[in-house]
């Protein structure tokens, strides 16, 4: 399977998070996720993230995003974008899952992310340590 996910940062360094439908046919009911889903046929995956915003989030233009890592493991390549934006979650009319938030570092840590998720934002984090 190939997906697709969109890290966005806040001004505070703050991830904003989606809490998945509570249904037992998807993957990771009511967990905390990253926005994103699945690649569909004659996508590239920027094209996926950018999708997926419109569909979840209700966004129209992210502007420009920029290719974090590409993540693979036995079933799943996962390429993770990420953008510095300043949304408000109270103005955004969710499509998909039950809410958002924005998360800073130590409540990810105590936090189990879907789809091994708390790797990746460690691994981001990091990376913006080294880059400030």
């Amino acid at each position: 399977m190939l997906g697709a996910g969109i890290i966005l940062l806040n001004k505070k360094n703050q991830v904003l998070l989606l809490l998945r439908d509570n249904k037992a046919d998807i993957p990771f009911p009511n967990m905390w996720d990253i926005p994103g889903g699945r690649v569909e046929h004659n996508e590239s995956p920027e094209f996926t993230v950018r999708r997926e915003m419109f569909e979840e989030l209700g966004i129209v233009d992210l502007g420009d995003i920029d290719l974090f890592k590409i993540y693979s493991s036995e079933d799943l390549v996962d390429y993770i974008f990420w953008k510095r934006i300043d949304l408000n979650p109270a103005a955004i009319e969710l499509k998909e899952g039950q809410r958002i938030e924005y998360f800073d570092l130590s409540r990810i840590r105590s936090t189990k992310l879907a789809f091994e998720y708390n790797i990746v934002l460690e691994e981001f984090y990091l990376m913006l340590a080294e880059n400030e």
